[in-house]
């Protein structure tokens, strides 16, 4: 059993089909994007159907517009003409045929293929006020009924058009590398003694919801006092295309009430779990390309392979690890006299692959009315 998605146009003279709105990229190839387009010519008036996929960088709401400022800028676009049909295409998939029997004589399918270099789908949480759609990157399948493909003197109505967003998404890869680790030795003021503080995790990647065991281990070899252990994660964005910017949020700050007094040790894990839904009121927090109605996760992290141009990835988001101590000299004013010990570790969050699921030529169609 098989979902399939229906965008009609306003003037009900076209329908885009595409059986699913995920397609993963594999690192070397990305999933093709394929679909079908019913035409009706009847109120076509001499004009053609063209269906265009679009990478985009949304940096501002749609209520810009109206005051004559561009607020999404295309990072990779792609145009077929449907109908009339011209040239050659390649072999129809399963689905495909599928929904072409069911148009019959007015379904024209089309496929593309998403580069390998573009960014997956992310975009920047808006604060709960904000209206409108969210900045990031997104990707976009549209029909559209006119005469040129894309000519800048002609203006498309709004009911010759019909449209779905779509999602790029990267899964862990199968192998994981094992946990990084970092440690520290810290002497204080009038002391020969040190505090030695070492930090690890088990592997480098982690899947978004998963528990994350934080090894720690202490060595005060001085009179101070550690009072307690803070755990941090913080999420680094990286904005690339509208301007250098650049911003780091914290998505999780646990403390640990822990005391270890001078000339003592402690070794224990602690178990952190970062979750979007313990930030959903920070405005600009990275989170995974978004479909509507549909909830997500905290951005993974962008993988960026050898070659690979930064520029075109859009968002860039990366997290660390900070494991901090604090350390005071006890007594009345221990406070006043603090100090921090800290160490970080990178940290990867991503999304498990699903089990692979092939489907055949024979199946029962849901249609879900985008």
């Amino acid at each position: 059993m098989a979902k399939i998605y229906k965008k009609t146009s306003g003037n009900g003279s076209i329908a885009l089909y595409l059986g699913k709105r995920d397609f993963v990229d594999h690192v070397e190839t990305v999933d093709i994007v394929d679909g079908v387009i019913k035409v009706d010519p009847a109120e076509l008036e001499g004009r053609k159907v063209w269906v265009y996929l679009a990478c985009s960088f949304r940096y501002g709401s749609d209520d810009l517009d109206l005051i004559g400022m561009n607020y999404r800028k295309d990072i990779w676009i792609q145009r077929q003409q449907i109908y009339p049909a011209v040239g050659t295409k390649p072999a129809n998939t399963p689905m495909q045929e599928a929904l072409l029997k069911k148009c019959e004589d007015q379904g024209h399918a089309f496929t593309f293929n998403i580069d390998t270099n573009l960014p997956c789908s992310v975009g920047l949480q808006p604060a709960p006020e904000d209206v409108g759609k969210a900045c990031g990157v997104d990707y976009e399948v549209k029909a559209y009924i006119a005469n040129e493909a894309d000519d800048p003197e002609e203006k498309i109505n709004k009911k010759d058009t019909c449209r779905l967003i779509i999602r790029k998404i990267q899964f862990a890869p199968g192998t994981i590398p094992a946990g990084p680790q970092a440690d520290i030795s810290k002497n204080f003021m009038m002391s020969d003694k040190l505090v030695h503080l070492e930090a690890s995790i088990e592997k480098e990647l982690y899947f978004h919801g998963d528990p994350i065991p934080v090894k720690v281990k202490i060595n005060n070899e001085t009179a101070k006092v550690v009072k307690k252990i803070k755990i941090t994660i913080d999420q680094t964005t990286e904005v690339l295309l509208y301007q250098a910017d650049k911003y780091t949020k914290t998505v999780l700050n646990e403390e640990f009430a822990e005391e270890v007094k001078g000339e003592s040790t402690l070794e224990k894990t602690f178990t952190v779990i970062p979750l979007l839904s313990n930030n959903k009121e920070k405005r600009g927090l990275a989170v995974d390309g978004r479909l509507k109605d549909e909830d997500t996760n905290l951005a993974s992290t962008t993988l960026i392979r050898p070659g690979m141009d930064k520029g075109m990835q859009g968002i860039l988001v990366a997290y660390k690890i900070k494991v901090n101590l604090l350390v005071s000299s006890g007594g009345l004013l221990g406070g006043l006299t603090a100090s921090d010990v800290g160490v970080e570790l990178p940290l990867v969050l991503m999304s498990p692959k699903p089990a692979d699921c092939e489907m055949g030529d024979s199946y029962v169609m849901i249609f879900w009315h985008a």
